[in-house]
């Protein structure tokens, strides 16, 4: 896949970044979403320098993922719980429907 430069600005920095073709509106979504978070963090704790910024930002963000595949991982196990219930169902439907017929 073809790499396309887009530029972006991070933290009043300017920075050119490569990433794949069609994936632009992608990259520009997330250096929105991160501005928006820096701007965020900086208003709510006592961050002195703009790299001290960006590692409350990054840990928040790593922490927000965390959460996010654990609630997904939970959803899983709930939606194949459902699906093993339907499943189950179903068999003894079948199963007693053909001894009804037999």
């Amino acid at each position: 896949m073809s790499q396309h430069s887009v530029t972006i600005e991070v933290a009043n920095r300017r920075l050119k970044i490569s990433c794949p073709a069609g994936q632009e509106s992608a990259l520009l979504l997330a250096a929105k979403e991160l501005n928006e978070r820096l701007l965020k963090d900086s208003t709510t704790y006592s961050i002195k320098t703009p790299e001290q910024s960006l590692v409350m930002t990054a840990l928040n963000l790593s922490n927000d993922l965390l959460i996010a595949r654990k609630e997904l991982a939970q959803e899983r196990e709930a939606m194949q719980s459902k699906i093993d219930l339907l499943q189950t169902t179903i068999k003894q439907a079948v199963s007693t429907q053909y001894r009804k017929k037999a």
